[in-house]
């Protein structure tokens, strides 16, 4: 089933998650959903608080960039209750959207090493350091977690050259090919 992607300005997504216990209800199907809703939005990630629950869990595909990255061919996962432990030193701007920020596409400067822990679709326990193009998206996707999103990491002028787009979101005034929830 899919879901209605929540844009800038709904609470949830200025929330911190909190953790999903082994007995969370219906955990595969939501999971199973936040995938489909992401591949119709044709996304690469999606936290829950992006679908409107304040949980600690994120879906990742990759394979859909297996032409350019062939060591993301089917690479399809779910992460719960994820955690960055460690960041590496060596820092890499990239472009960055979100499907909660339609519209908005901006240079994000991240670690491109981060050391993790999470729990798999089986609940067995995780602990790796990831880089590269992974490392970007579960730190954009991670940090929906926490409430951020990727424009709190931009300068104050960046900031300022939004700021017209994310006043139209907060206004319900939101253009994108995907069923979304605003605040209107």
């Amino acid at each position: 089933m899919i879901l209605p992607i929540y844009v800038y300005g709904q609470p949830v997504l200025r929330k911190e998650a909190e953790d999903i216990t082994p007995d969370y209800p219906k955990l595969k199907e939501l999971i199973s959903n936040m995938f489909e809703t992401m591949d119709h939005a044709d996304g690469v990630g999606l936290a829950a608080p992006q679908v409107g629950l304040p949980i600690r869990l994120v879906v990742i595909n990759l394979d859909v960039l297996s032409d350019e990255y062939p060591e993301y061919k089917d690479f399809r996962r779910a992460y719960i209750n994820p955690r960055i432990v460690e960041v590496g030193d060596n820092m890499v701007s990239m472009d960055e959207g979100c499907l909660s920020l339609p519209g908005i596409h901006e240079s994000v400067k991240r670690p491109d090493r981060i050391h993790v822990t999470y729990l798999d679709e089986q609940m067995v326990l995780h602990d790796e350091w990831v880089e590269g193009y992974l490392a970007r998206v579960m730190q954009h996707e991670f940090d929906h977690l926490e409430g951020t999103m990727f424009i709190d990491h931009l300068s104050a002028l960046r900031k300022q050259m939004v700021k017209g787009k994310l006043n139209s979101m907060l206004k319900g005034k939101v253009r994108c090919s995907y069923k979304v929830r605003t605040i209107k």
